[in-house]
């Protein structure tokens, strides 16, 4: 099984449009994940028309129509894993012991928030990404999302894809 992992889109704010790579993965994704910060509700239309499996949350920057439409925290089993999703986690310092502590029940817990691309294990093995940001790069080199598979209850091929300049990004893509 593929994933898509994505968050923090902020669009039309950030970028006219999702990034071409990013829109190229999603006829081979089995599932799309979206941690939050959505700010339209055109980009959840978009991914909910073009995704086989769509799994999403709303984000401290998403008003009340997608917060009408998407739930604060999703759950899903994948290929044998049980997934979590949530937009904001708190600071880095601590991260790993507060989101074990929070979400016992997980195998992997998908985060946003910061746009910082992050991929930790806790104590006890609850895995921790985050795939930044496709289109607000904020204080990164690039802006990011990521790809895995699952099979057989094992996350694999964790890959961080780093995305192009964008021209006439003013500054905000990267």
């Amino acid at each position: 099984m593929r994933l898509l992992l994505t968050s923090d889109t902020h669009l039309p704010k950030r970028a006219k449009a999702l990034p071409a790579p990013l829109l190229d993965e999603l006829p081979h994704a089995d599932v799309v994940i979206h941690a939050g910060d959505w700010v339209d509700t055109a980009t959840l239309d978009l991914l909910q028309r073009r995704s086989r499996r769509l799994i999403a949350v709303y984000g401290n920057n998403d008003g009340p129509e997608l917060r009408a439409r998407l739930p604060e925290t999703a759950r899903a089993e994948l290929g044998g894993l049980r997934f979590g999703v949530v937009h904001e986690t708190g600071p880095a310092q601590g991260r790993e012991a507060r989101c074990a502590d929070r979400y016992p029940d997980l195998d992997v817990l998908v985060f946003g928030h910061s746009h910082i691309p992050w991929d930790t294990t806790a104590p006890g093995g609850l895995r921790l990404l985050n795939p930044g940001s496709p289109t607000d790069r904020r204080r990164q080199p690039h802006c990011t999302y990521l790809t895995a598979t699952v099979a057989d209850g094992r996350l694999t091929d964790v890959v961080l894809h780093r995305l192009p300049p964008r021209s006439g990004s003013g500054g905000a893509g990267g």
